[in-house]
């Protein structure tokens, strides 16, 4: 190699290193193990600007949730259900009031975790067979209309309280121009 000038050995790594060195920091194994330690250990992560919200419920001490979750500029809203207060259902027997209910359930967890229902992506909304799923479809449409997140609609079996027939999911994004 004595007798190569700069154009070939500049060639020669832009052919030879330069792709190794690529194929090496794209591997899946270099992948897998990127910031653990020889001990095979991960070093404790910062959970940076993560905010856990609570509503002060027992359930969420003894299954080990959070209302929301704000995480960066996002918030994901738990699972939520007509419940006021500990044990008190809201709307027995009426899926839209129900479903008032919730999003303005969720909406106080939004505001807690400095978001707004405008901020809101992403719905998911659980129904029992019992649920009537157009006054649903249509109290959302009344707090989601000029918005419109992406939705799922969903009839499950059963939600675990017999009186229960809506449950509902939400994910927010927070734009920065939105909210400075």
């Amino acid at each position: 190699m004595s007798g190569l000038g700069a154009p070939e050995l500049i060639i020669i790594l832009f052919i030879i290193v330069i792709p190794v060195l690529i194929i090496y920091w794209l591997s899946p194994r270099r992948a897998s193990s990127a910031g653990k330690a020889k001990n095979g250990f991960r070093p404790q992560r910062m959970m940076m600007g993560r905010k856990n919200i609570s509503s002060g419920t027992d359930y969420e001490k003894i299954a080990g949730y959070s209302r929301a979750v704000r995480l960066g500029n996002r918030v994901l809203v738990a699972g939520t259900t007509a419940t006021d207060g500990a044990s008190k259902i809201v709307g027995i027997g009426d899926s839209g009031a129900q479903t008032e209910f919730i999003i303005q359930k969720i909406e106080a967890a939004l505001q807690q975790a400095g978001a707004e229902l405008r901020d809101v992506v992403r719905t998911r909304i659980y129904l029992t067979p019992d649920a009537d799923w157009e006054a649903v479809a249509r109290m959302h449409g009344k707090y989601f209309g000029d918005i419109r997140p992406a939705n799922t609609l969903l009839y499950i079996q059963a939600l675990v309280g017999a009186d229960y027939l809506v449950e509902m999911e939400a994910e927010a994004i927070i734009s920065q121009a939105d909210h400075t």
